[in-house]
């Protein structure tokens, strides 16, 4: 459900603020956007019940560096949790990289624009809808880390690859396609190894140090992601001649720079996925 709400979130905002901005101004955009938020932040507040639980441990003396430091000895405790949370770090880490160097390669790119790029977040919000349909219907796997690793792979083998290579937009929509409808599948399946394997009680905790570490790589990307475009990747391929391995490959002109960056990206992405795939702790939160 979180999935299919995120994803409904990433199909329909678009279309809001655009017409919204037609009729309107951005300060109106921009004030619907605060008015969202504050009907949000008050449904939470005072709406949403959240149900006591027993506390099992003596949590409640500890201060807050002490209940840090517990969740941190936790995953040092038990490194298949711990090394799946790195795992997403790594991959959040190239996510970021791909979200920064989107807007780039498509807004510039021959056979691009703002329609284009408006057109594969469209897509991207629809293939996450279906993966997560998907994930209500089918039965649950006999192997959830297989699933969480091959979806991981199967995402980073793809995409990176057809924006790329392609040329056109819906090659680069098929590529949006085939990248994200299973994230879902991913996401669910690892919330679901989470939730059975961390104590009810240490899962507050455990959550905070996980967020920190699998979450602190998100801006780093970002912040490279725009440097590697405008510093390294778009210079690079502006100084390449017409019958250079890498025009053969990606193309010339602006936008080039991006897609030879998620060419990298892409074989980082593919590569990095293969030893947290084969690491033993992981499959060990099977048994």
């Amino acid at each position: 459900m979180r999935s299919l709400s995120n994803s409904l979130v990433t199909i329909l905002t678009p279309v809001f603020a655009t017409s919204l901005l037609s009729f309107t101004s951005i300060r109106v955009v921009i004030l619907f956007d605060l008015i969202t938020f504050a009907t949000a932040f008050v449904a939470l507040l005072f709406f949403v019940k959240i149900p006591q639980i027993k506390n099992r441990s003596s949590t409640g003396s500890m201060t807050i560096l002490q209940s840090a430091k517990s969740g941190l000895q936790y995953l040092m405790d038990n490194r298949g949790i711990l090394d799946l949370i790195l795992f997403l770090a790594v991959i959040n880490f190239t996510a970021s990289i791909f979200n920064a160097a989107l807007p780039a390669m498509i807004l510039s790119r021959a056979g691009g624009g703002e329609f284009a790029l408006g057109l594969i977040n469209a897509v991207t919000g629809i293939a996450m809808m279906a993966g997560s349909i998907l994930v209500a219907i089918l039965p649950p796997p006999k192997s959830r880390v297989r699933v969480i690793c091959n979806c991981l792979l199967f995402s980073m083998s793809t995409e990176n690859f057809m924006l790329a290579f392609g040329r056109s937009t819906p090659v680069w929509c098929l590529g949006a396609v085939l990248g994200w409808i299973f994230i879902p599948v991913m996401s669910a399946n690892m919330d679901v190894l989470f939730r059975t394997k961390i104590p009810i009680e240490m899962q507050g905790r455990v959550y905070s140090a996980r967020n920190t570490l699998q979450f602190f790589t998100i801006p780093l990307g970002y912040l490279s992601g725009g440097f590697l475009v405008d510093k390294v990747f778009e210079p690079f391929m502006a100084v390449r001649t017409l019958d250079s391995v890498y025009v053969a490959l990606v193309g010339a002109g602006k936008g080039s720079g991006a897609a030879l960056l998620f060419l990298v990206i892409g074989i980082f992405g593919a590569l990095s996925c293969l030893p947290f795939r084969a690491d033993g702790n992981i499959w060990k939160l099977e048994e």
